[in-house]
């Protein structure tokens, strides 16, 4: 047994005592030390870091977001708006931090009911699902994953274009939809006639996408966003431009942004007034596309196309029509300027379907007409079953080139202008004459000389006299290149110089072919435009070029830029790209040529006006198919417009591809002027 319990009781009594206060003092003692910490800790705080912890507390305790500036407008050469930009009231949510997941589902519900009973009936119908997508606050309806959000304070885009009555009902109901608010900003239109489902030159124009569904695309040349300087100054949700005009001048129409400054607490809530720095305005354009030129072009194309499917068509019992053609390509050009007044890739589609983004239903049915077929490849409009069994916009020139060829013969010495050749309708080469080209219908022309046969698009003259001269020659060591050079001194097989995102050089294969086969082969093929494709608008150009004996302009699509309140900032003037020199009596030749050869559509057309006509082949799917292609500048005399139409699949140029251009000769007859009388 214990001392302790060994002793009496009051002694045990006074020992309890004395170990009660001894622990009670070392108790006080501990707090006097802990509080004695403290002490000295605020005040290292308040003497020694007050300072830079009063920095700290002012750094934190406002947020600035970025407010996307109201894009500037797009107008015709005339000043009618194609594309412009109109303030809308939108809603907004902003995310708060610790929301409850159940609340946030029922809100979304309720405010997918609201849009939709309030909207209108044209108005878009937002389901639960996408209204919480839009919402973006970390988890999806009906899934259990979440994710971690950094950025409580931007705010998320849930609709654009409010109507009256839906911002009456959401002030009305504001405390029952916490995060929401009602905000200002600038959405892009685009001029577009839904009953006769037009735009105008959309493909040319482009069009707009959120930002960030543009740094998430596949590589190419959008990787301008990426890479940009600028990348950092771009909202998610602002719309750039993903293609056409709206792309290549995205700084000068986009402007500068604004910002929206928030005071919040270190929980990121907002604790004060919102304060608005406003966004600078994007500049404007004033396009060289004349609005009335551009439809008359459109409408053209697509009453060609319906005419060449109609009885009619079919009664006249002629091979010189197509009947399956889906789509067609046209571009205008100004001779002296370069301005291009039309530039029709038809069918088009409704550049607005962009606006709050677009469905893979809707995405599926236009993603065929989005693509500028005449600057680039784009397949036909055909239905999944068809796909890759019609050829593309970019064809053969097929006898539309062979101005050019004759030029160069006349210019090489390999040809006079009054040398005479025996047309038979038939001309072999090769070894033992294994290889034969042909004209049209194997016809046969008779004694002609270089301008009769532009006039009868003479397949034979073209090779034999031209193409194959070219590879026998032997003052002359590479002539698939020497035939190269004067291609592209036409603007054919490069690019155009336009600047358009996206424009093809074409596609030439001569090279290729005179590997493959020696030179022969693809030199008299080449003579009469089968051994290359090149978009309608490297036609516009080469035509245009014919039309000023050689001097090549870079096709122009802005005539000045101005500021928001139209202060001119920037005019552009005609471009010479470069020029060849041949002689005056080399043009008389294909001029002569060029005034006899025989289409349709121009009756009483009052204007001289010199033109080729072409049908070239395509090899698709194991058949051959023929394009209608047609090049054409007036008035001869003194030519104000060339004129490229083509048409993939449509037969012989002089049926299926001229009426089109006469159309728009006729159009810009009428709203610019032909002669110099109307100017």
């Amino acid at each position: 047994m214990s001392q302790i319990q060994n002793q009496d009781p009051t002694q045990q009594e006074i020992v309890k005592k004395r170990n009660f206060a001894l622990r009670l003092n070392i108790f006080f003692f501990s707090i006097f030390l802990l509080f004695s910490i403290l002490i000295v800790r605020l005040a290292y705080l308040q003497f020694v870091e007050g300072e830079s912890m009063k920095a700290l507390e002012s750094s934190t305790s406002v947020t600035s977001n970025p407010i996307a500036p109201i894009r500037g407008k797009i107008y015709d050469r005339d000043g009618y708006p194609i594309a412009y930009t109109t303030s809308v009231q939108s809603l907004f949510y902003r995310v708060e931090p610790g929301q409850d997941k159940d609340e946030v589902i029922a809100m979304a519900k309720k405010l997918s009911d609201a849009l939709n009973q309030h909207g209108g009936k044209d108005a878009e119908k937002l389901t639960p699902e996408e209204v919480l997508r839009r919402m973006d606050v970390g988890f999806d309806l009906g899934k259990n994953d979440v994710r971690i959000l950094n950025y409580y304070s931007t705010p998320r885009r849930i609709k654009q274009d409010l109507m009256p009555q839906e911002i009456a009902y959401l002030l009305e109901h504001r405390d029952e939809f916490k995060g929401l608010e009602i905000a200002e900003e600038s959405v892009r239109h685009y001029d577009y006639d839904k009953q006769n489902q037009q735009g105008i030159a959309v493909q040319l124009i482009g069009y707009l996408r959120p930002y960030k569904t543009v740094v998430g695309s596949p590589a190419g040349y959008l990787d301008v966003y990426r890479n940009s300087v600028k990348a950092e100054e771009y909202l998610p949700d602002e719309y750039v431009g993903m293609d056409g005009i709206e792309f290549m001048y995205q700084d000068e129409l986009r402007g500068k942004n604004g910002a929206r400054t928030y005071p919040v607490n270190a929980a990121s809530k907002i604790i004060g007034r919102v304060s608005i720095t406003p966004p600078v305005k994007g500049d404007n354009l004033y396009l060289t596309i004349q609005k009335d030129v551009q439809l008359a072009a459109q409408q053209a194309i697509k009453k060609q196309l319906e005419y060449m499917k109609s009885d009619a068509a079919r009664q006249l019992k002629t091979p010189y029509m197509g009947h399956n053609a889906v789509s067609g390509y046209a571009v205008a050009m100004e001779v002296n300027t370069g301005n291009v007044v039309a530039m029709a890739s038809y069918p088009d589609y409704d550049p607005n379907s962009w606006r709050s983004g677009i469905s893979s239903e809707k995405l599926k049915e236009i993603q065929r007409r989005i693509s500028n077929g005449t600057i680039r490849e784009r397949y036909a409009d055909y239905p999944d079953n068809e796909y890759g069994k019609h050829p593309t916009s970019l064809v053969p020139p097929g006898s539309s080139l062979k101005p050019l060829t004759v030029l160069l013969g006349l210019n090489e010495g390999l040809i006079t202008p009054e040398e005479r050749y025996q047309d038979t309708g038939t001309f072999t080469f090769g070894k033992n004459g294994s290889s034969a080209i042909h004209n049209s219908d194997h016809h046969a022309y008779g004694n002609i000389n270089a301008s009769e046969a532009i006039a009868h698009s003479s397949n034979t003259f073209m090779g034999s006299m031209i193409g194959n001269r070219l590879y026998m020659s032997s003052r002359i060591k590479d002539p698939v290149k020497l035939w190269d050079s004067y291609m592209k001194s036409f603007g054919l097989g490069v690019t155009t110089g336009s600047g358009l995102p996206g424009e093809s050089a074409g596609d030439i294969y001569y090279f290729d072919d005179a590997k493959k086969y020696q030179a022969q082969s693809p030199l008299i093929l080449g003579a009469f435009g089968q051994e290359a494709r090149y978009t309608t608008l490297q036609l516009a150009q080469y035509a245009a070029e014919l039309a000023n004996h050689g001097k090549r302009l870079k096709p122009q699509f802005v005539q000045r830029i101005t500021d928001y309140d139209n202060n001119t900032l920037q005019e552009f003037k005609p471009e010479v790209l470069n020029q060849v020199n041949f002689s005056d009596k080399y043009w008389q030749v294909i001029e002569e040529g060029m005034s006899k050869v025989f289409v349709t559509g121009f009756d009483g057309f009052k204007y001289n006006f010199l033109r080729k006509t072409g049908t070239s082949q395509s090899d698709v799917a194991g058949k051959k198919v023929e394009n209608g292609v047609f090049i054409a500048y007036a008035p001869a005399e003194k030519p104000k417009l060339a004129v490229a139409v083509v048409i993939p699949e449509g037969g012989y140029g002089a049926w299926s591809a001229a009426p089109v251009a006469r159309v728009i000769f006729d159009a810009y007859d009428q709203y610019v002027g032909l002669s110099d009388k109307q100017q």
